[in-house]
């Protein structure tokens, strides 16, 4: 729990930071995206990863998450009301990523080790993250056009 609340709070202020630099002042809203950034990108991660890392996977949602919806809105002109994608996909995305970076070998949930089991290095366990993270989007991607063809 702790690291949930840590990576919240991070992404809320991180956000905030960003927008008073930006526009000079931060708002109510940014800081509640901030948040749910911070809780949507740390949610992979929760069980693996220990404050100092839950502190940096806030930043980095804070900050990749805000840049993904202006890059969205503005260059890509996708109208996502509620920023749902670059805030839970992209925030999910790079959660799922940092598992394999921040890794405490003393909270691995299932095999007692932060790593998969057989997995000895940081850029093997990266590689099996990005297969987690390709699967999930091209099965997303599937079934999403299987039910549009459908309705």
């Amino acid at each position: 729990m702790l690291v949930t609340h840590i990576s919240a709070a991070a992404g809320t202020l991180t956000w905030a930071a960003i927008e008073w630099k930006k526009f000079g002042k931060a708002s109510v809203l940014g800081a509640v995206t901030g948040m749910v950034a911070g809780l949507g990108t740390i949610t992979p991660a929760s069980g693996f990863v220990g404050p100092g890392g839950a502190l940096v996977i806030g930043i980095s949602a804070g900050f990749v998450c805000f840049y993904s919806t202006v890059y969205i809105k503005q260059k890509l002109k996708i109208d996502d009301s509620l920023d749902v994608f670059p805030v839970h996909g992209v925030g999910g995305i790079l959660g799922t990523l940092l598992v394999g970076v921040f890794s405490a070998t003393s909270l691995g949930v299932f095999s007692g080790f932060g790593f998969a089991e057989g997995i000895a290095t940081m850029a093997e366990q990266i590689g099996v993250q990005l297969v987690g993270i390709f699967s999930t989007l091209i099965y997303t991607a599937v079934v999403t056009y299987i039910i549009l063809k459908l309705v």
